[in-house]
Formats: C-alpha cells, sequence, structure tokens
C-alpha cells in the first residue's frame, strides 16, 4: 500500500523532470557560448542530475517490460524511452580532458542501451553497433570480408545520403506535428506519431554518435599508447651516462696518478731531472751528452745498488738460519762444563 502511494507521488514528477531535461538539452545544443563555459557545463550537470533521477523512477514504476510491444506502451509514455539517449547527449558534452575517454565510453553505454531498447521494440529497422560481446566474432572475419567491405562503401555512401534525406523529412514532420501537440488538441495518433517520430530521429543521432565515439576512442588509445611507449623510450635515453670510477690503493694515489694501472708511475718528474742532472745525462738541443765517465759513474752506481741488494739478502739469509738454529738448539745449548 505504501508502495502504491509512493508511485503515485512519483508519478506527477516524471513528466516535469523530462521536460525539464528536454529543455537543458535544447540549451546547451543551441548555445552560442562555448562548451566549457561555466554556464554551459552547469546546465550538463544539472541535466544529467535529473536524467539520472528520470531513469531511477522509469525502473521504479516500471513502465516498460520485455512482455510488452510496442502497441502496449502508452502514446504519451514513449517519450521516456528516450531517457538513456537524452544522457548519451549530455555526457557527450562535458568538458574534463582528464576523463574525456570515460565521458565517451560512459556516453556509448547509454546510446547503445538507448538503440537495444528501440531495436526490441520495433521502432525502426537498423542494425546494432559492435559490443565487446560481439567484436571478437566480427574482428575473425573481418579479413575475409575486407574485400567485401570495400565492395559494399558505394552502398553505405548511398544509405547514409538516404538516411539524410529521411533526416530532413522527419524534422520537417516533427514541426508541423509540434504546435499540435504542445498545445494539447492533438489527438492519440497525432500524439503517438510524434513521439515515434522523435524515437526514430534519437536512433539516427545514437548510430552516428556511436560511430563517431569508437573512432575517437580507436585515436585516443593509439595516441595514449604511442605517448606511454615513446616516454618510456626517451626516460631510457635521457638517463644521464654513468660516471666512470677508478679503482686505486688510496686516495691520495688516486688523486696524484689516476687510474694507477697498468703500471704506476716509480719517480716523479723532479726525481727523474735530478738524477739525470746528477750523471750529466741531460739532453743538449736534443742530443745526449754521454760521455764514458758519465757512462762509467753510472754504471757503478747501477753495481752499489746491485750489491746493497745482494748484501740485504746474505744478510736476511743468515737471519732465517740463525732462527732455525735456535728453534732445534734450546738456550744453554753446548756450555755444559761447569754442570755437576
Amino acid at each position: 500500500m505504501a508502495a502504491a502511494e509512493e508511485d503515485k507521488l512519483l508519478l506527477p514528477r516524471l513528466p516535469e523532470l523530462f521536460e525539464t531535461c528536454r529543455q537543458l538539452l535544447e540549451e546547451v545544443e543551441a548555445a552560442s557560448e562555448p562548451t566549457g563555459s561555466r554556464i554551459i557545463q552547469e546546465k550538463v550537470l544539472k541535466g544529467l542530475d535529473l536524467l539520472r533521477k528520470a531513469a531511477d523512477m522509469l525502473s521504479q514504476l516500471g513502465l516498460f517490460s520485455r512482455n510488452e510491444d510496442l502497441e502496449e506502451i502508452a502514446s504519451t509514455d514513449l517519450k521516456y524511452l528516450m531517457v538513456p539517449a537524452f544522457q548519451g547527449a549530455l555526457a557527450m558534452k562535458q568538458v574534463n580532458l582528464s576523463k574525456h575517454l570515460d565521458h565517451l565510453q560512459w556516453a556509448r553505454e547509454h546510446f547503445l542501451n538507448y538503440l537495444t531498447q528501440c531495436q526490441y521494440y520495433h521502432v525502426a529497422e537498423f542494425e546494432l553497433p559492435q559490443t565487446k560481446n560481439n567484436s571478437a566474432e566480427n574482428n575473425t572475419v573481418s579479413s575475409s570480408m575486407a574485400y567485401s567491405s570495400l565492395v559494399a562503401i558505394p552502398s553505405q555512401r548511398q544509405a547514409k545520403i538516404e538516411r539524410y534525406k529521411q533526416k530532413k523529412e522527419m524534422e520537417h514532420r516533427l514541426s508541423a506535428l509540434k504546435s499540435a501537440v504542445d498545445s494539447g488538441q492533438a489527438g492519440d495518433e497525432c500524439v503517438r506519431e510524434y513521439y515515434l517520430l522523435h524515437l526514430q530521429r534519437w536512433i539516427g543521432i545514437s548510430l552516428e554518435e556511436t560511430e563517431s565515439i569508437d573512432k575517437e576512442v580507436k585515436i585516443l588509445r593509439e595516441k595514449y599508447s604511442s605517448t606511454e611507449a615513446s616516454t618510456s623510450h626517451s626516460s631510457l635515453q635521457d638517463r644521464p651516462p654513468m660516471k666512470p670510477f677508478i679503482l686505486t690503493r688510496n686516495v691520495a694515489q688516486a688523486k696524484v696518478f689516476g687510474a694507477g694501472y697498468p703500471s704506476l708511475a716509480s719517480m716523479t718528474v723532479n726525481d727523474w731531472y735530478d738524477r739525470h742532472q746528477k750523471f750529466g745525462a741531460l739532453p743538449d738541443q736534443g742530443i745526449a751528452n754521454m760521455t764514458s765517465e758519465v757512462k762509467r759513474a753510472a754504471q757503478q752506481h747501477d753495481d752499489q745498488e746491485q750489491k746493497e741488494e745482494e748484501d740485504d739478502e746474505q744478510t736476511l739469509r743468515q737471519a732465517w738460519e740463525w732462527d732455525d738454529w735456535k728453534d732445534t738448539h734450546p738456550r744453554g745449548y753446548g756450555n755444559q762444563q761447569n754442570m755437576g
């Protein structure tokens, strides 16, 4: 009982909601201001909110059932079938670059919902656009139908021309019926024809908008994928090259000698100069002045260094032998004369 009373309260509001939404949609489409202006966007958001409430009311009232035919729907209720189409049209007017792709897909769902309802009630003869369910099947036969699609292009163009002519005739007929319907003087047949013409008009609009959405979505996805690929590629290219590092024994060596390998410097430039100056072996105008005395002095210096090295080796060998002897001979060994 309470539900029935609630439905009665909702019924008077539904025509008002629908009429307000229709007016908002007409104002947005006929506006001279840019679509992104604040005034237009406020109307778009308000219309979408009211259409959502209208759709909820239609669902609660159950005005349309799959168990009835188009003839069983009251003439004044036919207009409410256009609610999903209005939602799709206003969704296309939203301006938000970050959510543009989502808005397009959302609008397509509403257009497809409207077209599905109209096809079920046989409002007009047309083919539904591809959906996620039947797109895979159509893709499997797309290659085999490529030639037939090329052949069908002229017929498709002719079909668009015929559809355009029908659209113009439909708009002319609608303008003739509008004054009678708005004044309330039109009969039931006139009202029914008026709303059926509106349903057919929005079928054509929905088909065109769906086709346009599919093309734009394809372009946007290709753009996003190419942008992501270029961004990832550029990030690898823009990465600064690694700075070479040097492994050395200590910090001081790294600062003075650099890499330090395959051969480290054994003396500085000053040491080299002092040594050659000592032996008189500095070049004189590019020619080395190496006398026999200088050579003899250099040879003696080398012999002295070699002798020192040999002496060092002999001393080291004696120290090793002494250590070995102490390991095998304890302290006091050999001094046992005064022991009892």
